[in-house]
C-alpha cells in the first residue's frame, strides 16, 4: 500500500482553536490518518499521512473551518506509513516568528509561481533568501541563495535587521518548503518597511514537483518533517528509483 501524504497550512482567524482539537483527532481516529496538526488563533499547519479517502475526509473537515476553503496542500506519497501516531497540538502560532503584530493572511507579500520562479532567481537584481534553518539548508539549496545560518525561524528577525542594509536597491525573493514560512516572513518584511519583497508560491516542494530537473536552479535535496527525511524532484523519496 502506498500512503498519501498531505502537507498542509492555512493562515485563518479561529476565535477557540482549542475547541478544534477533539473532533480532528476524532476524525483522524475514524479514518486512519496520522501525522501532526498545530492549531493556534492564526491558524493550522502540520502534515498528516493515510489512505486517499482518509487524507480526502480530513481535509475536507479542515476546509470546512473558518477561512480555511483555500487551504494550501501538497501532497505526495509514501512506501511506508511515515507517523507513528495522530497529534494535534494547541500553539501561540502556527510557526514562531515572535513578532507581535504581524498578519500573514493580509500582509504576506506576492507569490511567485514555480514556473517563473527561475527567471527571478537568474536576475542580477533579485536577492533570494532561504528562510530554513541551517540544517535544513544543509540538504540542498537553490543556486545563489543566502543562508542566514539561523538555528531556528524565530531568530530570522535578528538576522534581518543586523543585514537589510546589504540589500537596499534590491528585490528580495524568499523562499522556504511549503510555503508558510515565507508569508510569515515576507509579512514580517513588509513590517519593516520593504515593499519589493516576493515568495515562491508553494514552496520548495511546488517547484521540485512542477519543474523539470534539467531546467531546475535547485540542488541536493529537500529536508521534509517526516520519517522519509528528505525528497528530490517530483517529491521522490532520496534513496528511491524514479
Amino acid at each position: 500500500m502506498t500512503f498519501t501524504v498531505a502537507a498542509l497550512y492555512r493562515f485563518a482567524p479561529f476565535d477557540d482553536p482549542a475547541a478544534l482539537r477533539q473532533p480532528l483527532l476524532d476524525l483522524c481516529a475514524a479514518q486512519g490518518v496520522k501525522g501532526t496538526l498545530l492549531l493556534a488563533r492564526e491558524g493550522i499547519n502540520g502534515t498528516i499521512a493515510g489512505s486517499d479517502d482518509g487524507v480526502a475526509a480530513v481535509l475536507g473537515h479542515i476546509r470546512a473551518l473558518p477561512g480555511c476553503a483555500d487551504l494550501d496542500v501538497k501532497y505526495s506519497a509514501a512506501a511506508d506509513m511515515p507517523f507513528q501516531r495522530m497529534k494535534v497540538r494547541l500553539k501561540k502560532e502556527i510557526v514562531t516568528l515572535k513578532v507581535a503584530g504581524l498578519d500573514p493572511a493580509r500582509d504576506a507579500a506576492p507569490y511567485v509561481d514555480p514556473a517563473d520562479w527561475n527567471a527571478l532567481v537568474d536576475d542580477p537584481n533579485t536577492v533570494l533568501i532561504d528562510t530554513r534553518n541551517g540544517f535544513e539548508v544543509g540538504y540542498g539549496s537553490f543556486d545563489g541563495a543566502i543562508d542566514p545560518a539561523t538555528r531556528s525561524f524565530g531568530e530570522f528577525p535578528e538576522w534581518w535587521r543586523a543585514n537589510a542594509e546589504r540589500f537596499v536597491g534590491k528585490r528580495v525573493a524568499m523562499f522556504c518548503t511549503g510555503g508558510i514560512r515565507c508569508e510569515k516572513s515576507t509579512a514580517f518584511l513588509r513590517h519593516e518597511g520593504i515593499e519589493d519583497v516576493v515568495h515562491l508560491k508553494g514552496g520548495i516542494l511546488a517547484y521540485l514537483e512542477q519543474v523539470p530537473a534539467a531546467e531546475s536552479r535547485w540542488h541536493g535535496s529537500c529536508f521534509v518533517f517526516d520519517e522519509r527525511v528528505s525528497v528530490g524532484h517530483g517529491l521522490i523519496e532520496v534513496g528511491e528509483t524514479e
